[in-house]
């Protein structure tokens, strides 16, 4: 009877695997949550857990990957590698995706192009494609496919999508620098996706091939960042189309506008921007002091904003000329007393010292 006793007790406090009895979607939470190469790594663990990995929801092949792989693998295996995680994924959706490229990653057509097809029958939902190489990535037209994305990011990439292309009708947030074909109408891409709330572009206007009337549609946009280079075209980068184009935006609750590489046609910045925008949070403006655009006109613009509450101005002045202060006292007072700022940022281009 003392026996049996004893037994029961060790018995009661032996070692037990609990994780591996936890339910695929447990388990499969734990493995999103670590990095790409440990979660794989899991299948040496335990006969039982051999092929566990091939149920996770995000493949991030990032910067860390890849230094984890040139440590352990060398540098010629990449690519087998990754094509051997992704096309042994045969359980469950894959539901992220990001895979950053190199001049160290000899990538051809065909392999981006079988990845991306296996992606779209997946169910993805939040792609990344970071090319960091100097040559631009042709995008596989299965990209275009993927009409479940909510979640879309692309640098350095050729976009072209096929003509019978009509927008991602679930698209949430948009990180876009590419290069565009000349013909490609960016506008009616835009508008295709109406669900979009964060948009950030390396041009909007870039060649006029967005209009304002286009990104008004845009009725749910909450997020709004973009840079303005100077184009032959300067009316298309006159500051009364920037302000239209706010005046479209009543929901947009955070803007970043660069402005350092442009110049904005002298009259539009003149004319008096009378609309008020209480939704907007926090605003980011980035000027060339000798662009038309002076401080006192941003403050202008500033004053449009009654809620703000974060406010950062970026200052660049080619000429080496001392930048002034951020603010004379004509325009500081008049301007800030009717905001709610609780966090303000000022940088220079000079590194001199900008005065509130």
């Amino acid at each position: 009877m003392e026996l049996y006793h004893k037994r029961h007790k060790t018995s009661k406090f032996a070692p037990q695997d609990f994780i591996s009895d936890m339910p695929d979607i447990v388990i499969t939470n734990i493995l999103d949550r670590l990095p790409l190469q440990d979660a794989v790594r899991t299948g040496v663990l335990s006969r039982n857990w051999r092929f566990k990995w091939t149920m996770l929801s995000q493949l991030v092949f990032d910067d860390d990957f890849f230094k984890y792989l040139s440590k352990t693998q060398g540098k010629n295996n990449h690519v087998r590698i990754i094509s051997r995680i992704i096309l042994h994924h045969l359980r469950g959706s894959i539901t992220k995706f990001v895979l950053f490229l190199d001049d160290v990653l000899v990538l051809d057509a065909k392999h981006i192009r079988r990845w991306i097809r296996f992606l779209s029958r997946k169910g993805i939902k939040d792609l990344t494609i970071n090319n960091l190489d100097v040559t631009l990535l042709n995008l596989p037209t299965h990209l275009f496919s993927c009409l479940e994305l909510e979640h879309l990011k692309l640098y350095n990439c050729y976009f072209n999508p096929p003509p019978t292309f009509h927008g991602f009708p679930n698209l949430l947030s948009l990180d876009l620098f590419v290069e565009i074909e000349e013909d490609f109408e960016l506008g009616k891409f835009l508008t295709g996706c109406p669900l979009l709330e964060d948009l950030t572009m390396d041009d909007l206007f870039e060649v006029s091939k967005v209009k304002v009337v286009e990104i008004a549609k845009l009725e749910n946009l909450k997020i709004l960042s973009s840079k303005f280079y100077d184009l032959d075209d300067i009316s298309v980068m006159s500051s009364s189309t920037i302000f239209e184009l706010l005046g479209s935006l009543p929901k947009l609750q955070e803007l970043d506008l660069d402005f350092q590489d442009c110049q904005l046609r002298e009259g539009g910045a003149k004319k008096r921007f009378s609309t008020v925008f209480p939704c907007l949070k926090a605003l980011k403006l980035s000027i060339y002091l000798d662009n038309g655009m002076n401080l006192s006109r941003a403050f202008e613009l500033i004053r449009s904003f009654p809620n703000l509450q974060t406010l950062e101005i970026t200052t660049t002045d080619l000429y080496d000329v001392q930048t002034p202060a951020i603010c004379s006292q004509e325009v500081e007072y008049n301007t800030m007393e009717s905001l709610q700022l609780r966090s303000v940022t000022c940088y220079s281009s000079l590194l001199v010292p900008c005065v509130w």
